[in-house]
């Protein structure tokens, strides 16, 4: 209660101090200020360099604009001077400044470079990669294998991410990562929400493997943070997507939007209707110790069907040039209805069949997620100077239910009895947050923060078995567990530049706590984690075009919900996953220098990371007293990785480019559980090569070849896999509209292939969860600038 008492009070002081502007301003003639526009379109140019000369055309002072056009320059001098603004695909712009003449430019509008080559226009665009103190940014721009797919298929192509087939993210192979819409969780990032958000309306992802003291410590991997695109058009504006694919997925997605000088209202809904098929294979042998082996073999088709509805609307209102209100709601349902066949085939020490079963299963599983968002934020005269107050609420609940039905085939028939389950899931979740960023002097920063979020889970697990007409509990599973989560925070942080150096240091503690407790006592569990972030961000200014970073931060991984969830389903009659209510969380220390190079035509951009994980998370199989192989996550000491991540991207013609990413690490596992060591040291590389053409008739073509490298730990090792996209588009209707057709996997070779070794067995798994698929999607703009999308909510600090 201490923490929410503390909290609330800051919130009032915030209050308070923003009631009071200041009276006082730079002085005349010391600082340059303006904002940055595209003649065409009247949007915001980000990013651009600002240098100002003097009379004999030496640099006196420069910096780059910010996300929303404007900058300011400090430390002005006297006397005749030029200014000039640069930025990739736009003229460049000289303006005098005259001794004693107006230092606030206002709007200052650029000119994009345009160049025609037969009925091929190609008109400039923002860098692909540019380096930010402590994030990386990919702007979107014209990726065809992401315009007519989801947030997926964005990820999919930026560099260092990649998305799994059942929607997992990871960052340099690492799993532990925390996705964010717009610097905020959101209920998109839950249950795949990603995958129904349209790529048409994320503008840019900023990934940050070293944030820094004003985001949550967790995720040892980093931070993804989506940027979606916001609306500049005032008046009605929208868009409407269509899709239909192969094997089956359907989606409507319109989006509205309303802007005048008081308010800017948002509403995007989407709807989707998807079918996967899946395909599995497992040959096991066991008993290896006593050379007495047998062994499985396993097949299992699985068809899945998912129904998606998105409902996400809100309103900025502008109190004044100050003061922005925002309010939103968020609602995500989905139902899935799948069907599963298994077949098995148990074979004796001579090869001869044993016996055989089959089971079929099929599920139904309804979740609704929804959240409430409230921001206020408060701008000054002072520049740079912002508070912000954030509170969310989140609710959701989920139903799923299992009918499984067995049959034993030989030596006889046979109908064993069916068994059904059922899991009844809730939470609710309060967030409340506040910042303050304070520039001091002219080139100097400090920010800081408090964040309270209180969370309550509870889930209810039973099984149960027919006995004639009759139903009873199966295996003793019935059972209830309920989970409590406080998390109390405050961060400080401290900015500034000295000439080409800049600097961010900061400093974040969180403190935890933890009550795990279930109907039956077996897993009641307390746990209080109180630690301190230390976070140090630095940038230099090589030259032109030509930047160094070096950067440190602890982080934490927490365990879901989902790895402490002690309760397995029973689907499958062989392997299971089951939580681990006693797993704590593990701890990251991440060092990493990394270079940015910019040439006309090629951007560098090499890096190498070091980090070292106390406590890290494995998934660890056995064999439990029935024979069935149970994977569970563990705790064990340490994990070491040392890594070297290049991206390449290269345009050698104004209608043909070029992007190449390699990930490669090393890395070394020591811990024991159960009396086996798991001390092990290995290497991985992950790959990714995209080319893009730009032909006529707007016309583009895009391929991408994907590899994820052979991985292994102690007791499994996975199988390099490769994969291509492909993709086409076509733009109509004088560039209102965009057709796109894209493949994915179109060698059905995304499989993962594993094989798992213990004291007496050998495991080996083939999956391919979602077969190739095929798309055909349709983009409609009215009133909204090729490029634009709809509003989703007013940015608050934390992006």
């Amino acid at each position: 209660m201490k923490t929410w008492f503390y909290l609330c009070l800051f919130l009032l002081l915030g209050l308070t101090a923003g009631a009071q502007q200041p009276t006082t301003a730079p002085g005349k003639g010391h600082a340059l200020t303006g904002k940055l526009l595209d003649a065409g379109s009247g949007a915001a140019v980000p990013y651009a360099t600002i240098n100002v000369l003097d009379a004999a055309a030496q640099l006196v002072t420069g910096g780059i604009s910010d996300e929303a056009g404007g900058f300011r320059l400090d430390g002005i001098p006297a006397g005749p001077l030029t200014v000039e603004f640069r930025f990739m695909g736009y003229q460049t712009l000289s303006q005098p400044l005259a001794a004693g003449s107006r230092l606030d430019l206002g709007p200052i509008k650029l000119q994009p470079v345009t160049t025609q080559l037969g009925e091929v226009t190609v008109t400039g665009e923002k860098p692909t990669v540019s380096l930010q103190l402590d994030k990386k940014v990919f702007e979107v721009g014209k990726d065809i294998l992401s315009q007519g797919g989801s947030g997926h298929d964005v990820l999919n192509g930026v560099p260092s991410v990649a998305v799994s087939p059942g929607g997992g993210i990871s960052l340099r192979g690492n799993a532990n990562v925390t996705v964010l819409i717009n610097g905020r969780r959101s209920g998109l990032t839950q249950s795949n929400g990603l995958d129904q958000i349209p790529a048409s309306q994320i503008e840019r992802v900023e990934v940050i493997t070293n944030p820094s003291a004003r985001y949550d410590a967790a995720g040892s991997a980093g931070i993804i943070n989506v940027i979606l695109k916001k609306n500049k058009q005032p008046g009605l504006g929208g868009q409407v997507r269509l899709v239909g694919g192969l094997p089956n997925d359907t989606r409507l997605t319109p989006s509205l939007t309303f802007k005048s000088a008081k308010v800017n209202l948002f509403a995007t809904a989407g709807l989707r209707w998807s079918d996967y098929r899946g395909r599995y294979r497992t040959d096991q042998a066991t008993g290896l110790a006593d050379g007495r082996p047998a062994s499985l073999q396993q097949r299992q088709r699985e068809n899945r069907h998912d129904d998606g509805r998105v409902l996400y609307v809100g309103a900025d209102y502008f109190i004044n040039d100050h003061n922005t209100i925002t309010a939103a709601f968020l609602k995500n349902d989905t139902k899935d209805h799948d069907k599963t066949w298994l077949d098995y085939a148990y074979l004796n020490g001579a090869g001869q069949t044993d016996s055989t079963l089959q089971r079929q299963g099929e599920s139904w599983e309804s979740r609704s997620y929804n959240q409430l968002e409230l921001n206020y934020t408060r701008l000054f005269a002072q520049a740079g100077r912002k508070y912000t107050v954030d509170v969310q609420y989140d609710f959701w609940n989920s139903d799923k239910s299992w009918q499984l039905a067995t049959n034993r085939l030989y030596p006889q028939a046979q109908a064993l009895p069916g068994i059904r389950t059922g899991s009844v899931g809730a939470s609710k979740d309060l967030l409340m947050q506040t910042d303050l960023v304070q520039p001091l002097g002219k080139q100097s920063t400090v920010e800081f923060g408090l964040k309270a979020e209180g969370r309550q889970v509870t889930s209810n697990f039973g099984a149960e078995q027919e006995q004639g007409a009759e139903w009873a509990v199966f295996r003793g599973i019935d059972n209830q567990l309920r989970y409590d989560e406080l998390i109390s925070s405050g961060y400080a942080q401290w900015g500034s530049k000295v000439k080409k150096l800049s600097y961010l240091l900061g400093l974040r503690a969180e403190l935890t706590r933890i009550t795990i407790r279930d109907e039956e006592g077996r897993y009641n569990n307390e746990k209080n984690y109180h630690r301190l972030f230390p976070t140090l961000n630095l940038g230099y200014q090589l030259g032109e075009g030509l930047t160094t970073q070096l950067n440190y931060s602890r982080r934490i991984n927490r365990p879901t919900i989902w790895m402490l969830y002690p309760f397995n389903e029973l689907t499958d009659l062989n392997a299971q996953y089951v939580g681990n209510p006693d797993l704590n969380p593990s701890y990251a220390d991440v060092l990493e220098l990394g270079l940015l190079r910019n040439w006309t035509t090629l951007t560098l951009n090499p890096s190498v990371y070091y980090q070292q994980t106390s406590g890290f998370i494995q998934t660890y199989t056995y064999r439990d007293a029935t024979g069935t192989f149970i994977s569970t996550p563990i705790n064990l000491s340490r994990e070491t990785r040392r890594g070297l991540e290049l991206s390449v991207l290269y345009n050698p013609l104004k209608w043909l480019s070029f992007n190449t990413e390699l990930n490669l690490y090393t890395f070394t596992q020591q811990g024991r559980y159960r009396e086996q060591d798991f001390a092990f040291s290995s290497q991985t590389l992950t790959g990714r090569l995209s080319t893009q053409l730009k032909l006529p008739l707007k016309l583009g073509v895009q391929a991408r070849y994907n590899v994820n490298g052979a991985q292994r730990n102690a007791q499994t090792r996975t199988s390099a896999i490769h994969f291509v996209n492909v993709a086409v588009s076509k733009n109509l209707l004088r560039d209102k509209a965009t057709l796109v057709l894209d493949g994915s996997n179109v060698f059905d070779s995304n499989q993962t292939r594993t094989q798992t070794t213990g004291p007496d067995y050998v495991f080996n798994q083939v999956s391919s969860p979602n077969a190739a698929r095929y798309r055909l999607s349709f983009t409609y703009r009215f009133n909204l600038q090729d490029g634009q999308a709809i509003r989703q909510a007013r940015s608050s600090n934390r992006n």
